[in-house]
């Protein structure tokens, strides 16, 4: 029997309806916020906006991990879908960017619980041979958003207003969240284990033994909000605010992490650097880049959502690229390589912040960074898994999924403190732009420089 047989049919597309809305409102929602932010006066707040979904996501994905391995993915997977579409419905309605940056922190902590259950829950309504089967239908299930949703969201954007793609999303997202309780309800497995039933897809007591405790997760996401609200102004309480968040993230950050990541020790500790690096600049530009374009030059949404597609479709094709027409290069040497292209895009992104510069040329940094991802992700994940044990490949995915959220957080936050801080200092918005986009060319180099280090062959 296959994904598609009467007994896993009505799982297999509720499965699918549901990644392909996530996917959707993934990739929707974001080209929208920097027009949210304009309308609703909070620009200098935006790296509070962009950035609390991605530390309240980690904290989601450690909470739902935990749930999951005591009572079965059901609850954790049902809880987030729900909790999505509320969340939607939290940001479509804001008065202020207060409001829309809580609705995308829930939405975050959302997002964490739906992924890590998402996996647990297939193990336990599918038998094993049809798992495998089913990820990779997982994964097809946002193609087609890539092409469609950011274009759409743009179009919706223009001709009506950034709130009815927040509430279109949460209508769309509501029915396939209330079918996936009542396909799960049923399903072997879906209750409570006693974490020896392999079959069931849950993890042993030692797996679950080591998951990182959720004081630690809370904490690293509270310090990424401190400091994200602590960047959008240069001020004393800001700064308090922000010293507090560097602290947090200093303190508990390296218990997640493997000894001597952020001095870059070989083998596996710089693998897991690079991968914070590099996802910290991909998400910076991605984030920076339609903000400026839409606040200052006027763009379209249309235009930032062709963009995010274009990014979306470069990806896949260059990590297709690293994976079949160059699986003989040395992997680290392709991390340089896709570290040396962004490098070249966030040389573009400052370059379109010049006077008399095409907006275009800016925007185009957008694919071109995303090239880079695409032929250094795959490599970096690649070189984490060659140093590590079969036992621990879990726990160096957690690391790497970890200090991916937090590069996202830090990156992010160092390169508003320099818009802020220019800004203050009485330098022009495009100038700002500029220099905080200049930031980024120091993460993108030394990843070109230490990728050496993370090689697999010693």
């Amino acid at each position: 029997m296959g994904i598609f047989s009467p007994p896993y049919l009505a799982a297999t597309l509720t499965f699918a309806v549901v990644m392909f809305l996530t996917g959707f409102a993934a990739l929707a929602v974001v080209p929208t916020l920097p027009t949210a932010a304009r309308e609703l006066d909070g620009v200098s707040l935006f790296p509070v906006v962009a950035g609390c979904f991605v530390a309240a996501s980690l904290l989601g994905g450690v909470l739902g991990g935990h749930w999951a391995d005591r009572v079965g993915a059901r609850r954790p997977l049902a809880l987030g879908m729900v909790l999505s579409v509320l969340t939607l419905l939290v940001s479509a309605s804001s008065t202020s960017v207060w409001q829309l940056a809580a609705g995308r922190f829930l939405d975050g902590l959302a997002a964490g619980m739906v992924a890590v259950s998402v996996t647990t829950a297939i193990g336990q309504a599918y038998p094993e041979h049809l798992r495998p089967r089913m990820l990779a239908m997982m994964s097809a299930s946002w193609v087609v958003p890539s092409l469609i949703g950011p274009p759409l969201a743009g179009v919706v954007v223009e001709a009506w207003s950034w709130r009815v793609v927040f509430y279109g999303l949460a209508v769309l997202t509501a029915l396939p969240a209330l079918a996936l309780v009542v396909v799960l309800r049923d399903r072997p497995g879906g209750g409570r284990s006693d974490g020896t039933d392999a079959a069931a897809g849950l993890p042993s007591a030692d797996e679950r033994a080591v998951r990182p405790p959720l004081l630690v997760a809370a904490m690293l996401s509270v310090g990424a909000a401190l400091g994200q609200y602590g960047v959008s102004a240069w001020d004393v309480r800001h700064m308090v605010f922000a010293v507090a968040g560097v602290v947090l993230l200093a303190v508990f950050a390296p218990r997640l992490l493997p000894r001597g990541t952020w001095r870059s020790a070989r083998g596996l500790p710089t693998a897991v650097l690079l991968r914070g690096l590099t996802s910290g600049t991909f998400f910076t530009v991605e984030a920076l880049v339609p903000l400026m374009l839409i606040t200052e030059r006027r763009v379209d949404a249309l235009v930032i959502g062709m963009a995010f597609t274009a990014s979306a479709l470069l990806w896949a094709g260059a990590s297709w690229v690293q994976g079949k027409a160059l699986q003989h290069v040395a992997r680290h040497r392709l991390v340089t390589v896709g570290a040396l292209v962004m490098a070249l895009s966030v040389a573009l992104a400052v370059t379109g912040c010049a006077d008399g510069v095409p907006a275009a040329t800016a925007a185009a940094a957008m694919p071109l960074s995303a090239i880079g991802m695409g032929l250094l992700d795959p490599c970096v994940t690649v070189l984490s898994l060659k140093h590590s044990a079969p036992h621990r490949q879990g726990r160096t995915t957690g690391a790497m999924q970890t200090n991916m959220n937090l590069g996202q957080v830090v990156v992010l936050a160092l390169a508003f403190a320099v818009l802020n801080g220019s800004l203050a200092a009485g330098a022009s918005p495009l100038g700002g732009y500029g220099l905080a986009f200049g930031l980024l060319l120091v993460p993108t180099l030394l990843v070109a420089v230490l990728a050496v280090r993370a090689r697999g062959d010693r």
